[in-house]
């Protein structure tokens, strides 16, 4: 094995121990120094760290997880899959700021990760004629800004949503509850395999994981963690579009709905985020896109406005100015999860301090005080 294959294969081991999740494994790296220190440790040593002890120590120390986290290194290799770690660079930095974020992801396409603008849109297996038409539509009004759009490859919303992209030449990213040894469903791999080519399918699972039931909330909080927002389409009052749209709402990012026709069962999800003002309503990519900031015509309609300095900065501003105090510069990601605010709102907030001259924007979205 080479040092890289030899440092996959601890990364691939720390994520099968029984009983670890994406936390505690942070946790273990954090405390041990590096990831190769886990496993080199006694049990002893390994049952003094906070959460571990003497079930979980065997775990690690179990030989079996070397042995399957080697095989699963040679299919990595076989079928020319990229692996993310949550501590390397091209990880999605939008992700790595969720607390339960993988600690280790597997592509198989050809696709930025850290794309400019990515939206999750996702909805209702059982999609209609009414929401098969808007998210035709919305995907179409995408292609003007070049967003990545990111969904789960499943039957209705989901699987409409990639081949529109693919119809439209915009980056699609399907993430699975499985691993990338097979599709699921198996009607989709057509659509997959084109998705590669300018895209990808996205997993934090191995090779022979089945597409359980439990592993599809686990999907859905990448689908919601890696994307600057989710947009809902059509749902029922339950479903994996809600709980998605949860999730996009636990981290802090935008959550959009599209209202339909009342009465409707797979509207009254929509309605119900509406209501809730868990979603903000929208009819139009381009809605979306000035909520976000994307459009160049709402940064000339603010740059047009005078905007007068206050020493007594707005509370959101302030929140965002100590940041940066304390941070110097940062990314507004970093900025985002930090303040907790929503990402359209810091990143309004932090368009009026530039305009106010309060701080200055870098490359890659990096933002500091003048």
């Amino acid at each position: 094995m080479t040092r890289e294959d030899e440092q996959l294969k601890y990364r691939i081991a720390l994520t099968l121990v029984p009983g670890i999740g994406s936390v505690v494994a942070k946790n273990l790296v954090s405390y041990c120094g590096s990831i190769e220190n886990i496993f080199r440790k006694k049990k002893y040593q390994l049952e003094k760290i906070p959460g571990i002890g003497a079930e979980r120590a065997d775990a690690i120390l179990n030989q079996k997880v070397f042995d399957r986290a080697e095989e699963e290194v040679l299919f990595v290799r076989k079928h020319k899959i990229k692996t993310y770690f949550y501590l390397d660079n091209d990880y999605p930095a939008r992700l790595k700021n969720c607390d339960d974020a993988p600690v280790l992801l597997f592509l198989k396409g050809d696709t930025d990760l850290n794309a400019s603008r990515i939206v999750a849109i996702v909805g209702t297996r059982n999609a209609t004629s009414y929401g098969k038409q808007v998210t035709e539509i919305l995907i179409e009004e995408f292609s003007k800004y070049q967003a990545t759009i990111v969904s789960g490859l499943a039957y209705g919303i989901d699987i409409i949503a990639h081949k529109e992209s693919l119809k439209n030449k915009l980056p699609t990213i399907g993430v699975l509850a499985h691993g990338l040894d097979r599709i699921y469903p198996s009607a989709h791999k057509p659509v997959a395999e084109k998705m590669i080519r300018n895209g990808g399918v996205l997993t934090e699972f191995i090779s022979k994981t089945n597409p359980d039931r439990e592993n599809f909330p686990s999907r859905n909080r990448i689908v919601a963690g890696m994307t600057d927002a989710t947009i809902v389409i059509e749902s029922a009052t339950k479903g994996g579009a809600l709980i998605t749209a949860d999730i996009a709402n636990s981290y802090n990012r935008d959550v959009f709905a599209v209202p339909g026709k009342i009465g409707e069962k797979f509207s009254e999800g929509c309605h119900e985020l509406i209501r809730l003002n868990k979603a903000m309503l929208i009819e139009s990519a381009h809605q979306v896109a000035e909520l976000l900031n994307w459009c160049d015509d709402v940064q000339d309609k603010l740059g047009n406005r005078q905007l007068k300095f206050f020493h007594e900065l707005k509370e959101d501003e302030k929140v965002l100015v100590n940041i940066l105090q304390q941070n110097g510069k940062l990314d507004i990601d970093t900025i985002t999860f930090q303040s907790g605010m929503p990402m359209s709102k810091v990143s309004f907030t932090l368009l009026n301090l530039e305009f106010a001259g309060v701080l200055r924007s870098l490359p890659g979205k990096v933002y500091e005080l003048t």
